[in-house]
């Protein structure tokens, strides 16, 4: 399985995270990608450096903007001065209210950042960029005929709307290499594994039917991003029936995993797509620092053999997974488990 890396995500580096109310480090750390990229290279993964796929990609999901306010707030943020290392909005509009678009760096934060936990530091806009570059790299070698690839992306992307960053998340990866697929396949299903749902990706695609969206997640009624992301949010107008979210209860082990995932999967059977795009979360380990579920080592492995059977080109883009010792024995066991599917 080819590998797609950069270790330019090291560029990014966020310091700020609120837990409860207390900020402390944030827990999307460079390490993370260290640790991955070192059980891949025990592993002796076929391991490359992504050709840099210019901005077309990235432009095709997200606004002009919110590209523009990725690449420049870190800059118009300093130049405030007495300012923060990092960009962090501090407001936002209100739901349902009128809005007019800010033309200072303040109110423009506070239009495109969800959250805290995103905070743009002054090689944020590179890393994520790289990101996705790696992401696409990823794709086109399924479009060039693998059967499957992986993308170590860091910063990862689901949370990321088409105009909005939130969660650790800037330029929405996944979303990125489904549309680049496209260019091939009529269709893309895009499964999403990772402990939190993946709101930007949904709310990319909800009025599309082109792209089938499918969640599996801890419940958000107590759990990120809380708002969305219930088992009725089907998608709307064209979309509608294209959107499907599997929520979990809380401590969810392999085995109800497992027949959810199964549930999931024969959707994305009967949506026939041409690809799938596996949004690939760690982070639903049972001893993940964010933990909401409660997956196996061997749990992964089951859940790389239950896609592989779909029989489908697949890519696997990197989204959470923090530390712990068993991360990056995780990745491997995800993979071994696709891999052992002939």
């Amino acid at each position: 399985m080819k590998i797609a890396y950069s270790d330019r995500h090291h560029l990014h580096d966020p310091q700020f995270f609120l837990v409860r109310g207390q900020p402390q480090r944030s827990a999307e750390q460079p390490e993370r990608a260290t640790r991955l990229l070192a059980a891949l290279d025990r592993r002796r993964g076929d391991i490359h450096a992504p050709t840099d796929f210019g901005p077309g990609p990235r432009a095709a999901i997200h606004t002009p903007a919110y590209l523009d306010f990725l690449e420049t707030a870190h800059g118009a943020w300093q130049a405030l001065g007495n300012s923060s290392a990092e960009v962090l909005p501090n407001m936002h509009p209100l739901p349902g209210q009128p809005v007019t678009y800010p033309e200072g760096i303040v109110g423009r934060a506070g239009y495109h950042m969800a959250d805290t936990a995103c905070p743009i530091g002054a090689g944020t806009w590179a890393a994520a960029t790289q990101a996705a570059h790696t992401a696409v790299q990823a794709a086109q070698w399924v479009m060039d005929g693998e059967r499957a690839s992986y993308a170590l992306c860091r910063p990862p992307g689901h949370h990321a709307y088409a105009d909005r960053a939130g969660g650790f998340c800037f330029l929405n990866n996944s979303a990125i290499a489904a549309e680049f697929l496209r260019a091939r396949h009529g269709r893309v299903a895009i499964l999403d594994v990772d402990v939190h749902h993946g709101n930007g990706t949904q709310g990319i695609f909800y009025h599309r039917r082109d792209v089938l969206t499918v969640s599996l997640h801890a419940d958000p009624r107590a759990f990120y991003p809380f708002y969305v992301g219930y088992g009725h949010e089907r998608g709307e107008g064209d979309g509608l029936g294209y959107n499907l979210n599997m929520p979990l209860p809380y401590g969810t082990g392999d085995a109800d995993y497992l027949a959810a995932l199964g549930t999931s999967l024969r959707q994305v059977t009967a949506f026939a797509p041409g690809a799938l795009v596996v949004a690939l979360g760690l982070d639903a380990f049972e001893g993940d620092p964010l933990k909401g579920l409660a997956i196996t080592t061997p749990g992964f492995a089951q859940i790389g053999a239950e896609i592989a059977r779909l029989g489908l080109p697949t890519l696997f883009v990197q989204e959470g997974g923090y530390l712990s010792a068993e991360l990056g024995q995780n990745l491997v066991s995800t993979l071994d488990g696709f891999e052992g599917v002939v």
